[in-house]
């Protein structure tokens, strides 16, 4: 979902970008296929792909903060999470995770996109959260879910709201002959 919000609000920072950059590239790409490891002569990159891409990494991060913090701090899921069928919650109870947890969850994660900008920094900070669940026991925790003192449980299959069940059933609950 931050995906394809991303690509909607993204896409003309991106097609500039790529803009900006695209003469660099195909020189390069060409001279490379060539087996010229020359750099004398390549055009320059122009000088506002640098502020977009700043733009982009900015925009990209507000709009995953916009999207994950509300819905997790109310209902602790996002859509995908509803769809797996999962839920973050608070270790000590079942409740919602709230507005402060909720953004110390997402920040573990979420911030270091600002720094893919630094050699890619912020992906490797993301990719070590990320694969962190494989190494945690008992619980499995992300250093995202660490940091906010939160778990990831799933959801049991039958999940029928008792709002909505039907009240005329023939077998009503309590004691059995």
């Amino acid at each position: 979902m931050v995906f394809l919000l991303n690509a909607v609000v993204n896409g003309w920072f991106v097609w500039r970008y790529f803009e900006a950059i695209s003469p660099y590239l195909r020189e390069s790409m060409r001279r490379a296929l060539n087996g010229d490891t020359s750099t004398e002569g390549l055009p320059q990159i122009d000088e506002q792909a640098g502020g977009l891409q700043i733009a982009i990494l900015l925009i990209a991060t507000a709009l995953w903060y916009a999207y994950e913090v509300p819905s997790m701090a109310a209902r602790g899921q996002t859509f995908g999470k509803r769809v797996m069928g999962v839920r973050a919650v608070p270790i000590e109870a079942d409740q919602p995770l709230g507005f402060g947890r909720a953004t110390r969850r997402w920040s573990t994660m979420g911030l270091p996109t600002l720094l893919w900008y630094c050699c890619g920094l912020g992906l490797l900070l993301q990719f070590v959260d990320a694969v962190s669940p494989l190494f945690d026991q008992p619980l499995r925790q992300a250093l995202h879910d660490k940091r906010a003192q939160t778990v990831v449980v799933q959801l049991p299959r039958d999940r029928t709201d008792p709002r909505t069940a039907p009240r005329d059933r023939a077998d009503p609950p309590g004691d059995t002959p």
